[in-house]
Formats: structure tokens, C-alpha cells, sequence
């Protein structure tokens, strides 16, 4: 293997895929990149067999096309201390290779390139579906933060992808609050879904730069396969049935708080500090054109409590909430004025946006009360 590349650019291209290196594996091989130089063009691989990440640069001259597997910490450090220029890299025997520049060189083992496990990516019975690059950052982003850690439930750890006919809807839950959000510039041909795991999830919204339009998706039953710009990600699904969420999203709550989303995020986090540490419990105590938010830690003896005028229409009720769920919703929300929607103290309360920020906010939330 023999090739001329920029050193700014293969730096940029091993740290776009180095999320996949893992620091340690019981597979030393992984903690390499898989350099594969063909037609003029490099292919970098990085995976720890959960996650595999793959992107692709234009090489400057290549006289000699191959495969390696080269030390990925070795080679990050060595391109972070350059700076920008030409870089001639060559292999030098059966185990080592040569990086070059203008002043001076490097030799580097590398490891045969069939050492390395083979990728697999999604079957021929393979779905696809294509989402606005924006759309799916801003979709995981604005789910993501709801996923549960629960060994018991894997499908509540993940993304649950609801694609459909008209709109896909991403949903996010673990029992205590649950999120949707709703992109209506996305379809698929029949109804569909996937879930993914919240750690591919958060690597995927890091690494879809500015640069990338769309994000063609494509699943199987067990294998998911994003790809945009020169960059594609494939990772693993998470079996499982996702609860039928829609099934829990409150149609009859009839006492209806319209409030400005920052106001009431700022109340909730100033209480929220006389709450009790453990429990994070505040109280709403609601009647018409106020609201009364309340917190107390006994054992410290504390408390506090804040009263706002709002339009609150409903009968007079007081229901208690962990607040840092309900700060975590208002915070990953972006409209200006929020509507929460309640039935009685004992039922689920709806987060959404004002109907003049239907079209523009497309998340909503469900939050479960808790006793005070």
C-alpha cells in the first residue's frame, strides 16, 4: 500500500469514525482502524462489534491499493501534533509501515487486514427509509434524554422509530415520562419500526455534520445501517416490543395551564432546591389565573414555594410531579409557551406546545404524578 493524502484530512475522517474504537477489547485487533485504499479512494473502518463506524476520503496519488489494520491511538496522536500538510504513507515489509511529511517520518506496525472481523451489514429483505439529516438530529435529541436504563426491559433503553404512511414518530420512555416526536416530512411506503439503543443514538447526532442533507436508513430485523454524506454507521437493534405507547397518551384532560415554558422552567428549578434530595417532589396547587409551585424537605427543615399568575382553566386542583423529569421536558422542548394538560392528581399530565407552536414544536411529553 502506497498513497499521498492531507493530513488535516485523514485526521478529520479517523476522528469522525473514532467513537467506534473501543479503549479496551478482548479483540485487540478492534482497537485499530481498517484502512482499505481502492480506486483512489481510502476507506477507514472503526468498530467494537457492537458498532461499527466507516467513512470514506479521496486520497491525493495512490500507486499501491491494499488493506491494513494501524494502531488507532498511535495514528490520532500522531496527526493531532502535525500540522496541516502532505503525508506519505507506504508499508514497509509484511509488519510495519511509514508515515512521512515534510521534515521528517514515522514507522508504525500494522496488523494483516483479514485479522480483522468482517462487518455485516442489513439483509436483502432490508427496509429503507430516508430522514432530513436536521430532522433525525433534532428527533434524537429531543427523545433521547427519556430512554431508561432498566435490564429487565431492553426495548425501553433505546429509540423507538414508528414509521409510517403519512409521518415517523421516534418515542422515548421510562415509565415515568415518555416523549414524541413527530416529523411529518418523513414517510415510508408501509408501516414499519425499529428500536435503537441510546448509545449509537447519541453517537449517530454526533457525527451527522453540517455538510449532510439526508440520512438514508436502512433495517432488518436485527441490523440497522445509517448513511449519509461518505460516512455510514451500522450497529445492532434492540429485539423487543416497544408498549404501545399511544395507548397512554391522555385524550380527556380537560383543565388546560397555558404558561411561558422558560418562566415555568425557571419556578421549577428555584423550588426544586428546597425539595427533598432523594425524592426531587414539588407540588402544583392550581385554580383559575394561578398557579402555586411548592417544595419541602422535612429533615432539613426547608421549604419553598413560588406563586405565578397564568391563564389555568379547570377546576381547582393540586398535583405533585418530580421535578427533575418536568425540568428535563421543559428544558428539551424549544416553543414559547407550553401547555400542560391534567385530568385529576392520580393521571398522567400532558406536556405540549401552544396550538400557535404546533407546526414549528414537534415534541410532546406525558409526565406521571407522584403523591405529596
Amino acid at each position: 500500500m502506497k498513497f499521498k493524502v492531507s493530513s488535516n484530512e485523514l485526521l478529520k475522517a479517523m476522528m469522525d469514525v473514532s467513537k467506534a474504537v473501543p479503549a479496551k477489547s478482548a479483540l485487540p485487533i478492534l482497537e485499530n482502524f481498517l484502512f482499505n485504499l481502492e480506486s483512489g479512494r481510502l476507506t477507514i473502518t472503526a468498530s467494537d462489534s457492537e458498532l461499527t463506524l466507516r467513512t470514506t476520503i479521496e486520497v491525493d496519488s495512490a500507486e499501491e491499493t491494499g488493506a491494513m489494520a494501524v494502531p488507532a491511538k498511535h495514528m490520532t496522536d500522531l496527526l493531532k501534533s502535525l500540522p496541516d500538510q502532505p503525508l506519505s504513507i507506504r508499508t514497509v515489509g509484511d509488519s510495519s509501515f511509514e508515515c512521512s511529511w515534510s521534515s521528517g517520518n514515522s514507522t508504525l506496525p500494522y496488523f494483516p487486514a483479514g485479522d480483522y472481523p468482517e462487518i455485516k451489514g442489513v439483509g436483502e429483505d432490508a427496509r429503507t427509509v430516508v430522514f432530513p439529516a436536521q430532522t433525525l438530529i433534532d428527533g434524537i435529541s429531543g427523545t433521547i434524554y427519556a430512554t431508561a436504563d432498566d435490564e429487565m426491559r431492553p426495548a425501553m433503553n433505546g429509540i423507538f422509530f414508528d414509521l409510517d404512511t403519512i409521518s415517523a414518530t421516534l418515542v422515548a420512555s421510562d415509565s415515568h415520562k415518555l416523549i414524541c416526536y413527530t416529523a411529518d416530512d418523513v414517510q415510508t411506503p408501509e408501516k414499519c419500526s425499529f428500536i435503537l439503543h441510546k448509545k449509537p443514538a447519541a453517537v449517530l447526532k454526533s457525527i451527522i455534520g453540517k455538510d449532510a442533507e439526508s440520512v438514508e436508513i436502512k433495517f432488518d430485523e436485527s441490523s440497522v445501517v445509517f448513511s449519509f454524506a461518505s460516512t455510514s454507521m451500522i450497529c445492532r437493534l434492540i429485539v423487543g416490543k416497544f408498549p404501545k405507547y399511544r395507548d397512554v397518551i391522555p385524550q380527556n384532560n380537560f383543565n388546560v395551564l397555558k404558561i411561558d415554558r422558560q418562566q415555568l422552567l425557571g419556578v421549577v428549578r428555584r423550588i426544586s432546591v428546597c425539595s427533598n434530595k432523594a425524592s426531587n417532589h414539588i407540588k402544583f396547587d392550581l385554580k383559575p389565573g394561578q398557579l402555586e409551585v411548592s417544595a419541602q424537605d422535612l429533615g432539613f427543615a426547608i421549604a419553598a414555594y413560588e406563586k405565578v399568575s397564568c391563564d389555568y382553566n379547570g377546576d381547582e386542583l393540586s398535583i405533585g410531579f418530580k421535578s427533575s423529569f418536568l425540568a428535563d421536558i421543559l428544558a428539551n422542548m424549544t416553543c414559547e409557551m407550553v401547555v400542560m394538560k391534567f385530568a385529576d392528581s392520580r393521571r398522567a399530565a400532558l406536556i405540549v406546545p401552544s396550538e400557535e407552536e404546533t407546526e414549528s414544536e414537534k415534541v410532546c411529553g406525558i409526565i406521571m404524578p407522584i403523591m405529596v
